[in-house]
């Protein structure tokens, strides 16, 4: 495929269909997984976050105006994708370096209090609540491949042997679930 296919592509996107979006994915995934892979060690963890990629560009396909190949664009994406993940991940580990001594003192500490109250328990219980309805409202296919990935922690190759499907397929149905939870789960976010 060229840079025209990708043209056609991307139109056909933009117009709803989410069909098209899967041909991109499975085109460029290998490149932009070894491309993440660059500064992500862990093999899941980089499949994880070239995912997140992947979503990331689809949300943002409407403002792509196409002053460069769709690939570059997807790089950017990717490799920005992946500098934030360092961060966060930065973030995440420094922030839980806190000797039990001092826990009291900790500027945060109000946060460790307050996590347990009623509100917040019944919030996240509804936010629970929803993610599983969602996901059994999905169609068996991707309903079985999140499943696969989110609760039993398994790899893209996994469940492809267990799907009897490609990895991209499973990378597709995946983000498709994905979107489809994150759609039912925003407004109470």
């Amino acid at each position: 495929m060229s840079d025209q296919d990708d043209q056609q592509l991307i139109a056909l996107v933009k117009e709803g269909d989410k069909k098209a979006f899967d041909r991109l994915v499975i085109k460029y995934q290998q490149r932009i997984i070894q491309l993440v892979s660059r500064y992500i060690s862990d093999a899941s963890e980089a499949q994880d976050v070239a995912q997140e990629a992947f979503i990331k560009t689809y949300k943002a396909l409407p403002n792509f105006r196409g002053d460069s190949a769709f690939y570059t664009w997807l790089y950017r994406i990717a490799v920005n994708t992946a500098k934030n993940h360092l961060v966060s991940r930065a973030r995440k580990s420094s922030d839980h370096t806190v000797d039990v001594n001092d826990a009291e003192n900790f500027e945060g500490a109000f946060q460790l209090k307050e996590g347990d109250t009623p509100e917040h328990l019944l919030l996240s219980e509804e936010i629970r609540n929803t993610i599983q309805q969602a996901i059994n409202d999905l169609p068996d296919e991707l309903r079985n491949a999140i499943s696969y990935r989110e609760l039993d922690g398994m790899s893209y190759e996994e469940i492809a042997q267990k799907m009897k499907c490609p990895v991209g397929t499973v990378r597709s149905r995946i983000f498709r679930a994905r979107e489809a939870v994150d759609k039912i789960l925003k407004p109470l976010l």
